[in-house]
């Protein structure tokens, strides 16, 4: 039997079957099909074949969208024309009026101040170091010994050390002297570039002191001589400048003949070959005259002088100065100091200490720093003998053989952790003078105040504004602060924000709000204040 018939026989026996065990009927107009495998009293596989007619009916009711001609149809439409034109005029105002409001924001805001060009001794202190051997505090001082102190200096964020002088000087013999050979009870020209690369990889910038006649009284030799320092300084300047020396200091300039017409032509030679290298005149004048004859004859000098040291060390004598001092020289490039090389204890009482390293710090100018002011060293005066550079104290075993007590707050060491000594007011003011812009180039306002308190503004542009109150009185007084005198761009908020008292102590912590009309200084107390710029 082929394969053929066997088929048409399952299908006759399964019509055959009792009508109960027939599969379920297909719907009307469905053809059914059933093939049985295996015997003839089982169901089987039941296949259902849709008519066509079925399915092209279930594909005309899905729906498939507009066709092209329908949509450009609906979209010329006037109602959906009316529409577009709508919401394309409503974009066009909306991109209009933000790009109006643009201009007025950028027409109405402030605009940024244009920074002054700035050299690098206009960003921190100088440190003097005059005595290398003073300074190291042992029976002998050199160059070496003075590269092992480089990360203490890096520790009082000062950006120059002024060294020296260095070279070989017999007294008062010119011939004995040579401005370009280092003495060797200092050291080498190898130690001293040594110490030149070590400064510079802490961003210490080192001047040299080319003062002359150094040993002697007359720094300068004698007036018949001047011809020879003068090439002899010449010769050293063009000498020193071919190493990484980043200046030069030559002082006593009111013993120096033609000082105002060879300090030009000394500057000349320094600028030429750069403008970052810096001179430095020191004179121990404190008359305002001679300090400006000497600034005249040349333009970025700068000069240290004794002219803060004529002070009464009252509030209002100190204002005097110092607003004398600015408004006459202009916008000439100041420096701070009390003398061009003597330690601040000669000049200033002790209890005014701490209020002057705060005054020089946010004066507008350099502050120039002998070694030692950061810890109040003193003078080693014996009497009836000159002056001697003081060994500067380090630790207990810095101090000269004495009977008298021996303290370890006024070393190095013993101040050094003290939150509240005055090596850590130094190292504060001085991070605080080399990154706020206000204090780094800021313009300087006077107020008026009460007695014996100086007090002014510093501001920069739209940067935080500093305000320094100073009591020189040794009772407590109310500042009472006046605003008079200031410009009309400038004004003083209800509260301020404390920075650091040279006081410490209750109500004085770092963050303290001070109600301005209630503010009360401590004797010899001198505050630095901050408060935010407002348009």
């Amino acid at each position: 039997m082929s394969q053929d018939t066997e088929v048409d026989m399952k299908e006759v026996e399964l019509n055959e079957l009792e009508p109960e065990k027939q599969p379920m009927n297909a719907a009307s107009g469905a053809a059914v099909a059933v093939v049985v495998s295996g015997g003839a009293e089982k169901n089987g596989l039941v296949k259902l074949k849709v008519a066509d007619d079925e399915a092209e009916a279930a594909a005309a009711a899905k729906f498939t969208g507009l066709t092209k001609e329908e949509l450009l149809k609906v979209a010329g439409s006037p109602g959906w024309v009316r529409t577009r034109w709508a919401l394309l005029l409503l974009f066009w105002l909306g991109w209009l009026g933000m790009l109006a409001g643009a201009v007025v924001i950028i027409v109405r805001a402030p605009r940024c101040r244009e920074l002054p060009g700035q050299r690098w001794w206009h960003k921190g202190a100088l440190y003097r170091i005059g005595d290398l051997q003073a300074f190291q505090g042992g029976d002998a001082g050199s160059l070496a010994g003075l590269k092992k102190h480089l990360d203490y200096l890096s520790t009082l964020k000062v950006k120059g050390i002024v060294l020296g002088p260095i070279h070989q000087n017999q007294k008062d013999d010119v011939s004995g002297t040579n401005l370009e050979q280092i003495d060797p009870a200092f050291g080498s020209k190898e130690d001293f570039d040594s110490l030149l690369q070590s400064a510079k990889k802490k961003s210490i910038r080192v001047i040299l002191d080319l003062t002359p006649n150094y040993r002697s009284p007359n720094s300068w030799f004698f007036p018949t001589e001047i011809g020879t320092v003068d090439s002899m300084m010449k010769n050293a300047l063009n000498f020193w400048l071919q190493t990484a020396l980043d200046g030069f200091q030559v002082r006593d300039m009111e013993n120096l003949k033609d000082a105002s017409s060879l300090l030009p032509e000394w500057q000349n030679i320094t600028k030429s070959f750069s403008e970052d290298k810096l001179l430095i005149a020191g004179t121990e004048s404190s008359d305002l005259q001679q300090i400006l004859h000497l600034l005249e004859s040349t333009k970025d000098l700068l000069l240290t002088s004794s002219y803060l040291s004529n002070s009464s060390f009252t509030g209002k004598h100190a204002e005097v100065l110092v607003t004398q001092y600015l408004n006459t020289t202009g916008s000439h490039w100041g420096s701070w100091s009390l003398s061009q090389a003597g330690l601040l204890t000669s000049f200033v009482p002790a209890q005014l200490l701490r209020l002057y390293q705060l005054l020089l710090f946010t004066l507008p100018g350099t502050p120039v720093f002998s070694y030692g002011d950061e810890i109040g060293l003193e003078a080693a005066t014996l009497p009836g003998q000159p002056a001697k550079a003081p060994a500067m104290l380090w630790d207990e075993s810095s101090f000269p053989n004495t009977s008298g007590p021996v303290s370890a707050n006024m070393t190095v060491k013993g101040q050094n952790g003290d939150p509240v000594s005055l090596l850590s007011l130094f190292r504060r003011l001085s991070d605080l003078r080399g990154k706020e812009r206000s204090l780094l180039h800021g313009d300087f306002h006077a107020l008026t105040s009460g007695p014996d308190i100086f007090s002014y503004i510093r501001q920069w542009d739209q940067n935080e504004r500093f305000l320094v109150v100073l009591n020189f009185g040794g009772v407590s007084r109310p500042a009472r602060l006046g605003v008079s005198s200031l410009p009309a761009s400038t004004s003083l908020p209800a509260r301020v924000d404390m920075v650091l008292s040279t006081q410490p102590g209750p109500g004085r912590e770092e963050g303290t709000f001070l109600e301005l009309e209630h503010l009360n200084l401590e004797p010899h107390e001198g505050l630095l204040l901050r408060f935010p710029y407002v348009a």
